[in-house]
């Protein structure tokens, strides 16, 4: 069940969220691509990399578009095993999004963000689908996803 890119601009708008919407023709799915079309630098985006528990549990790491996030310091954070890499279907099914468009809040998850995301004045996460995007301020991000800052970059 996909959740539709009006659902996520109704969640945002009823959270009196500060955002700008992207939209674009052509994928937005790789830091590059998304850069490209923005103009914006590669460290102006956050990945969103999504793992699962041993509960079967979904757990987003949000991290600088130029780092990778580590299942190891996941599992530090929240003090659990290590988590795993979640495949797009589990991903779907959980967050309502394909990759390459899951937004950095809007649905159920556990949030980590990196903290040297918290830096920024604002970052671009994915808008729902592979050619949107969102750009938001990163305090209404954590205050959205309730987010545990800590340490999840490589």
């Amino acid at each position: 069940m996909q959740i539709s890119k009006s659902k996520l601009i109704e969640y945002l708008d009823s959270n009196l969220a500060k955002y700008e919407y992207l939209q674009f023709d052509s994928s937005c799915h790789s830091i590059e691509d998304a850069s490209r079309a923005t103009g914006e630098s590669a460290d102006s985006f956050v990945k969103n990399v999504c793992f699962v528990d041993s509960n079967n549990n979904l757990i987003v790491a949000i991290v600088a578009g130029d780092k990778r996030a580590s299942s190891k310091r996941v599992a530090v954070a929240l003090k659990i095993d290590r988590p795993t890499l979640a495949t797009p279907e589990i991903i779907l099914q959980k967050s309502g999004f394909v990759i390459g468009g899951v937004p950095s809040f809007g649905f159920d998850a556990i949030f980590l963000v990196d903290d040297e995301v918290v830096n920024k004045e604002y970052v671009i996460t994915g808008g729902g689908d592979e050619k949107s995007l969102i750009k938001i301020d990163t305090k209404t991000l954590l205050k959205l996803n309730r987010a545990k800052v800590c340490t999840v970059r490589k």
